[in-house]
C-alpha cells in the first residue's frame, strides 16, 4: 500500500512518518496492495486534525479525527474510524473491489464556509469534481463513507442529475431540478 504524508502547520518528524506507516500496515488486511492512501495533518489553533482518504474504484473511503495537542491520538483515531467505515461497508466493499470499475477522477466537494456574526460568507475555496451514474444506493454509501451531509450524482436509469442530502432529522433527501 503507498502512503502519502502531508502536513501544514507542522513538521512530520520520523517518529511521526514510523507511527504512521506502522498504524497503516494494518489496513493492508483489507486494501489492496496498490491502494493509495492519502493523509493530511494540519494544525488549527489547539487541534491536531488527521485526515485519511483512500481513492479505490468508484469509491472514495474518507476518515478525519481531532484532539487538542496529540498528533498521535488524532492518527490512530482517524484510522480507527476508517477501519469501521471498511467494516461496516464490507459486503458492498467487497463486490466493489472485485468489479473492475475506472473511474477518471475522485470526487471532491465546495467546502461549507462558517458565517461569522455581521459578516457575509464569502468563498474560500473552489473544488471540482467529476459526476458518474449510480443508483441511488450507491450514492448513499459514497456519501456516508465520504462523510459529508450531501453527494452529486447522475442517477443511473433517468440519467438526470440529484442531490442527495442529510436532512436535519437524520433521514435523507433528494433534489431533482426541474426540466
Amino acid at each position: 500500500m503507498k502512503t502519502n504524508i502531508t502536513a501544514k502547520g507542522m513538521v512530520v518528524t520520523p517518529a511521526i512518518t514510523n507511527r504512521v506507516l506502522k498504524k497503516t500496515q494494518t489496513m493492508s488486511r483489507y486494501l489492496r496492495p496498490d491502494t493509495e492512501m492519502h493523509i493530511r495533518m494540519r494544525r488549527e489553533r489547539d487541534q491536531r486534525i488527521v485526515e485519511i482518504t483512500v481513492p479505490m474504484n468508484g469509491m472514495t473511503l474518507r476518515a478525519e479525527a481531532a484532539s487538542e495537542d496529540n498528533l498521535f491520538m488524532s492518527i490512530d483515531r482517524a484510522l480507527a474510524k476508517l477501519e469501521k467505515q471498511i467494516l461496516r461497508h464490507r459486503t458492498k466493499l467487497d463486490k466493489r473491489l472485485r468489479e473492475d470499475v475506472n473511474l477518471e477522477e475522485t470526487p471532491e466537494f465546495l467546502e461549507q464556509v462558517p458565517a461569522e456574526d455581521g459578516q457575509a460568507r464569502q468563498v474560500v475555496r473552489e473544488k471540482t469534481y467529476t459526476l458518474r451514474p449510480m443508483s441511488r444506493e450507491d450514492a448513499v454509501l459514497q456519501m456516508e463513507l465520504l462523510g459529508h451531509s450531501f453527494y452529486v450524482y447522475i442517477d443511473l436509469d433517468t440519467e438526470e442529475t440529484h442531490v442527495l442530502y442529510l436532512r436535519r432529522d437524520g433521514n435523507l433527501g433528494v433534489l431533482t431540478p426541474e426540466q
